[in-house]
């Protein structure tokens, strides 16, 4: 099997069977935001608590890329402190704008899966809209 073959299985499992999918219980903010370009349409559920990403969750419709790559996210910083999750927020958005790389960054696992998206420069705001709307949360801003 392919490393192209291996990331595709990934994104279709989570596509699929996306992960944290749903409302968070108690959760101390909650964005939507949408891509217009696709018709993603996202919000995106946070549970902070003493300084850590508690619990993330998020509800929507959209294409394969967007939902596996909420999906990835909400398991890439789950669990995490917010400092943290920030950092990880920023650096995957800096890798979807060619600034760094997934060879430099082994704790994104399968988030590397969404590497390829960089060649179908449209469907780059589907792997970035929940990140995004995960970064504005972690910086306090809401709806």
């Amino acid at each position: 099997m392919s490393f192209e073959d291996l990331y595709q299985d990934i994104l279709l499992d989570h596509y699929k069977q996306p992960r944290n999918a749903g409302q968070v219980s108690g959760a101390t903010c909650s964005i939507h935001d949408h891509n217009p370009l696709c018709g993603d349409d996202i919000t995106v559920h946070m549970k902070i608590t003493d300084g850590k990403v508690e619990r993330v969750g998020f509800e929507g419709k959209g294409c394969a890329i967007s939902i596996a790559s909420a999906s990835m996210m909400t398991d890439q910083i789950q669990g995490k402190p917010v400092d943290v999750a920030k950092q990880e927020v920023e650096t995957f958005l800096a890798i979807m704008r060619d600034e760094d790389s997934f060879d430099n960054h082994p704790e994104f696992e399968e988030a590397t899966s969404l590497n390829g998206v960089k060649k179908l420069h449209a469907r780059i705001k589907c792997a970035t809209l929940s990140w995004n709307t995960a970064k504005k949360m972690l910086n306090g801003e809401t709806e």
